[in-house]
């Protein structure tokens, strides 16, 4: 009867439970990429990576240096270790999303929709442009989008503070 809170509205059958894709995450991740977290050493790094990594360019041993997957383009995808550990990685194509979904080439707007409330906007330091930066809510990551003068996202990169605000790689 209406209004009887005794009564039970259950389905006459069993049904299962919801089966929704889960959105595939992907490599990039706030706290790291593919198998390899941000704090990793160099070697653990290494391991995690299938394919491996090695030197682009300078002195592997410095500080901070970036590694790159075996054959990759720096300008592509970068690893940055600083004090021997995976603290950033640098992506410059187009055929990476972040986490989230953001991609290189959106407009700024979009990425102010896709991270809705989370993006904190700061001037370029080198063009007429802006860092859209976003903070994970599960992770220390940190997610920085490069826009140029047209709004349009030209790079990206996720990992630790401070690293992940280094305007130009390790300095």
């Amino acid at each position: 009867a209406a209004g009887d809170e005794s009564i039970i509205d259950q389905p006459a059958e069993a049904i299962p439970p919801a089966t929704a894709p889960v959105p595939d995450e992907g490599p990039a991740r706030f706290d790291g990429y593919a198998g390899m977290r941000f704090g990793m050493t160099e070697d653990e790094a290494r391991s995690a990576l299938d394919g491996g990594l090695e030197a682009p360019a300078g002195d592997p041993d410095d500080a901070c240096h970036y590694l790159v997957p075996v054959g990759a383009a720096p300008r592509d995808l970068a690893f940055m270790f600083d004090g021997g550990r995976f603290v950033r990685y640098d992506v410059g194509n187009d055929e990476a999303t972040a986490p989230g979904g953001g991609r290189r080439g959106m407009s700024a707007e979009r990425i102010q929709a896709l991270y809705a409330g989370r993006v904190e906007a700061r001037p370029h330091a080198n063009v007429d442009g802006q860092y859209l930066r976003i903070r994970d809510t599960r992770s220390d990551g940190v997610l920085v989008f490069e826009t140029d003068a047209e709004g349009k996202v030209t790079e990206w990169r996720a990992g630790l503070a401070p690293q992940v605000d280094y305007v130009e790689g390790c300095s």
